[in-house]
């Protein structure tokens, strides 16, 4: 009977961690995008992009500018909260705001290829019309920014709170789930930082809760040339932009 009672607990605890495993699988997405955070439009927004079919809606600041400024916000950043204060930082250039795929007014539904693929086209359409394009990533979004830069010609590259490897930040969090066979959107920035050939400014906050130092070192050291690195003394994950340091670096690097 004792051995019959542990193989039906051993059984139910199999049962119980696939069952797990078959969640985290599908339901991936919903855990690392969150677009529910930037529905309440309160800016119409004034720039247009259509991608694989894909209407994406988003800001332009400080038009007519020689120089332009890309930025990719963290997974559920509100990124249309930035625009005074990046139109303030970067008066000298034209800076784009493309909220991802169903974030904002965006259409369509996020997943890597298809950030990745917004990001090359939003790319593609600013050289067009300006002489150098920068790029700034932060968070989720620094992981857009790193393939970018490793496919087209950045100008300055800066990464905020950056991780080399979503799959290495998840399996900090479940060590106990074999999160490199599940996950499908990778984000593996460190496999993408020898193709990156611009200046780099990595800034990390000092205390950071989601990305740990960890991770944000890793990277650094992937790259073939040592990027500068700023650590922001105090700086959560989600205050960093609250830090005097935090402008003053990035105002420093793109000027």
């Amino acid at each position: 009977m004792f051995l019959r009672a542990m193989l039906g607990l051993v059984a139910l605890a199999v049962v119980l961690y696939a069952g797990i495993c078959v969640s985290l699988y599908l339901g991936q997405r919903q855990e690392i995008y969150h677009p529910e955070t930037t529905w309440r439009v309160q800016q119409a927004p004034d720039f247009e992009l259509v991608d694989e079919g894909v209407r994406l809606r988003g800001w332009v600041m400080n038009p007519g500018q020689r120089k332009a400024l890309l930025y990719f916000g963290g997974n559920g950043e509100r990124i249309e909260d930035s625009r005074e204060e990046l139109a303030r930082w970067f008066p000298d250039r034209t800076i784009y705001l493309l909220p991802y795929r169903g974030y904002a007014a965006s259409g369509g539904k996020p997943s890597e290829a298809a950030l990745m693929a917004d990001a090359s086209a939003l790319f593609d359409r600013v050289a067009q019309t300006h002489e150098q394009v920068a790029v700034i990533g932060r968070s989720l979004g620094s992981g857009v920014a790193v393939q970018l830069a490793a496919k087209r010609p950045v100008e300055r590259l800066v990464l905020v709170t950056p991780f080399d490897s979503l799959v290495r930040v998840a399996e900090g969090y479940f060590p106990w789930l074999p999160v490199n066979a599940l996950m499908r959107d990778r984000f593996e920035s460190w496999r993408y930082v020898n193709d990156i050939h611009c200046p780099v400014l990595v800034v990390q906050a000092e205390d950071d809760q989601v990305v740990p130092a960890a991770r944000t070192l890793v990277l650094v050291h992937a790259f073939r040339q040592t990027p500068a690195l700023q650590v922001v003394a105090d700086a959560g994950h989600n205050s960093i932009q609250d830090h005097a340091d935090y402008r003053v670096s990035l105002e420093r690097f793109l000027r």
